[in-house]
């Protein structure tokens, strides 16, 4: 459904109280994951249907702001501008824009259209690491609009922080510690240069879902192998890609962060702040007698649990040391990537209203890219899909995806 958006006001939101524990916190310095990260601001969008819901729409986003400016109390890098190699809290804050959508979310959500989700994220983020847009539609529904600064955060710590912010307007924030250890653990370096991503103007997002059951019937492929849901979805997904654009044989690069939280020692919590990951590539070859027509036959569940494993304790010393390296291949390649926000606690961010109706990635104008998002109840997962128009109406064309993945699913709406 196409919508109006329109802007009623935009304002900085500061934290609630001025004093720093120490002068250092005035600069929060970027580690040197930081400094690798591309300068892109990751988007998230929560809808929350409020149809009976009794305060104002004036009252709710007082209440929002109050709270965001308490928890920001705790997570000072938040509110504040980013530079090369750290973030300069004074004269910073975050960018605030009230806006109201002209129809129900009940209309919305009854065809949902990607396209229009950069409607409802906010503009004129420019240098300051986040960005809130709340959007309210004329049944008194809300979608809250976030972008935060890929330099600052990784998923786990935006989803985590907007939990956390739910937690404060709830009254149970006492307990909200974020802990950044970035720094202590990855000190920042000298010569690292960030990751650099082409914008392009022809750019698809598609929404594709696939129930449990036919992640299990995937995975029955690999029975030997006991292969977890993320590596199975993204090899089929690369296969049907690779048959349906009729992908010229050769070399490509697959790029798949890895949270380093767990496999820390010792691990480290979920408050942990900052962007606490690496990256890993698996190069897929093919000979000019190979194809690609199913996903088994370039034995991609393997290569990504192979690469994967390496990120071992050995691995994380490296890059504490700085010895890891890049993990961009020396060949010339085309990359690919994919991310997950599986396992994160998006649907458990309550800001006093219940849990969301949807949580959804907002995209981003790059092609050969996925995201990985759990549905509401569970029952399986969401694969946003960014290609070219081209290849994208024939990936969605495709027999054999359409076999497991389903383009609509409005159980997840419930």
């Amino acid at each position: 459904m196409n919508i109006y958006v329109e802007v009623i006001s935009r304002e900085i939101i500061k934290p609630s109280t001025t004093s720093t524990p120490d002068d250092h916190l005035h600069h929060y310095k970027l580690s040197c994951i930081d400094q690798g990260c591309p300068s892109v601001y990751v988007p998230l969008i929560y809808f929350y249907s409020l149809d009976d819901h009794k305060l104002s729409n004036k009252e709710k986003f007082s209440h929002l702001k109050t709270s965001l400016s308490q928890v920001l109390n705790h997570y000072y890098p938040l509110a504040g501008i980013v530079k090369d190699t750290y973030v300069e809290r004074n004269n910073g804050g975050v960018l605030v824009l009230e806006a109201q959508v002209n129809c129900q979310l009940s209309e919305f959500l009854q065809n949902p259209l990607p396209s229009e989700f950069i409607k409802l994220l906010p503009d004129g983020v420019d240098d300051l690491v986040l960005g809130i847009q709340v959007n309210f539609f004329n049944c008194g529904s809300i979608a809250i609009g976030a972008r935060i600064s890929h330099k600052v955060a990784d998923a786990s710590s935006m989803t985590t922080f907007i939990k956390n912010w739910a937690e404060t307007a709830r009254g149970k924030g006492d307990k909200v510690r974020p802990e950044f250890a970035g720094v202590a653990l990855f000190p920042p370096r000298d010569g690292i240069r960030p990751a650099v991503l082409t914008f392009e103007n022809n750019i698809v997002l598609k929404r594709f879902v696939f129930s449990n059951s036919k992640i299990a019937e995937l995975k029955g492929k690999y029975s030997k192998m006991e292969p977890t849901r993320y590596k199975v979805l993204l090899s089929f997904i690369w296969s049907r890609f690779a048959a349906s654009t009729e992908l010229k044989k050769g070399s490509y690069g697959l790029i798949t962060p890895v949270n380093l939280r767990k496999k820390m020692d010792p691990p480290l919590s979920d408050d942990s702040f900052g962007n606490i990951i690496t990256s890993v590539l698996t190069i897929i070859s093919s000979s000019e007698n190979d194809t690609w027509k199913e996903c088994y036959d370039c034995d991609l569940v393997s290569k990504l649990t192979e690469s994967i494993s390496k990120i071992n304790k050995d691995h994380i010393q490296k890059l504490k040391d700085g010895t890891a390296g890049s993990y961009y291949s020396k060949e010339k390649l085309v990359y690919f990537s994919a991310s997950s926000f599986c396992g994160y606690p998006v649907y458990d961010t309550d800001f006093g209203w219940g849990r969301p109706t949807w949580v959804v990635y907002g995209g981003l104008p790059y092609k050969n890219s996925i995201i990985f998002m759990d549905t509401k109840n569970g029952d399986g997962i969401e694969a946003w899909i960014h290609l070219t128009e081209d290849d994208m109406a024939k990936f969605e064309s495709d027999k054999e995806l359409l076999a497991y993945a389903s383009p609509m699913h409005p159980d997840i709406y419930i």
